[in-house]
């Protein structure tokens, strides 16, 4: 899966295929190293009543990731392959995930996963927790949801709880971007308040807002240890991403004013982690879906 155009083996002609090594021993990981693991899981998004199929996104997106070039000439990505959810089991898949995410960042590395239904967000950050019991740890969502529902005892856990799951355990620090107003209900709005959940709303993305949208990240930025990104892909106008679970047709775009406040974020050396969910394969069109997040994880690499 890792391959693409070949120009030569002089470092000015590296791309990503080139620099990404399929791994499997955590003993081989150094620090500063990029760690990809894939979450092919949407066990959450089929309990939330989701369009199923993003399961098949990891794959997908290393295809779209391996043609970019590299522009630090120390740049390593290792990648230990994926995690699946044959049995239904989703708990176990998180579980499984978060075990191997502390062992990332035992080497002082930095995780990236490629989801996968946004079940990930709880899998990835118990994975910082355990790592870092003591740390503060914020957490940064770009996303249209909350993702803060209420666990049904009869369901289970599912891609719309993690922000409440993760809010059992103590004081939540995060910053939600891109919140749409008609795909949170008043309920999850509360939540969020009550969670202490800051947001910005869609309709605040403009680039003469700006200054307004930087305040709100400087502040989680400065008031925590260490930094999570999670971008959830139906944050994105059906447009630009329609192969998404519950696709937005009002959703933001990837435009100047988002690339300002995006890239703002990724070079923040609290930055330890970041995960990609909801692409959809099953209905992306030419790849696009795929691409932008693609793209959207090369950003931190180009830091």
């Amino acid at each position: 899966m890792w391959q693409g155009r070949f120009d030569g083996d002089d470092p000015l002609y590296h791309r990503i295929f080139q620099k990404a090594v399929l791994e499997n021993d955590y003993q081989n990981i150094c620090e500063g190293n990029f760690v990809l693991h894939g979450f092919a899981v949407d066990e959450g998004v089929k309990r939330n009543k989701g369009r199923a199929g993003a399961k098949d996104a990891p794959d997908i997106l290393r295809k779209n990731l391996s043609n970019f070039p590299v522009v630090n000439p120390e740049f390593i990505l290792k990648d230990f392959g994926n995690i699946s959810c044959e049995n239904g089991n989703l708990e176990e898949s998180q579980n499984l995930l978060a075990e191997k995410v502390l062992r990332v960042f035992q080497k002082k590395a930095k995780s990236i996963v490629f989801g996968g239904g946004h079940e990930v967000t709880f899998a990835h950050y118990s994975g910082i927790k355990k790592a870092f019991p003591d740390k503060k740890i914020g957490i940064i969502n770009i996303d249209a949801h909350f993702d803060n529902r209420e666990i049904n005892p009869e369901i289970g856990a599912t891609s719309g709880t993690g922000f409440w799951q993760i809010a059992q355990q103590g004081e939540i620090h995060s910053l939600h971007i891109g919140i749409q107003r008609n795909s949170n209900t008043l309920k999850l709005f509360d939540t969020a308040h009550q969670f202490g959940m800051k947001y910005i709303l869609a309709d605040e993305l403009f680039f003469e807002n700006l200054p307004a949208v930087y305040q709100k990240i400087d502040e989680i930025l400065e008031n925590v240890d260490i930094l999570y990104l999670t971008i959830c892909m139906d944050v994105f106008n059906a447009a630009i991403a329609p192969g998404v679970s519950a696709s937005a047709y009002n959703g933001i775009f990837a435009d100047t004013a988002f690339m300002h406040f995006f890239r703002h974020i990724l070079k923040n050396k609290k930055l330890i982690a970041m995960d990609i969910a909801e692409v959809n394969p099953a209905y992306d069109i030419g790849e696009r879906t795929a691409r932008l997040a693609a793209s959207l994880v090369n950003e931190w690499f180009l830091v």
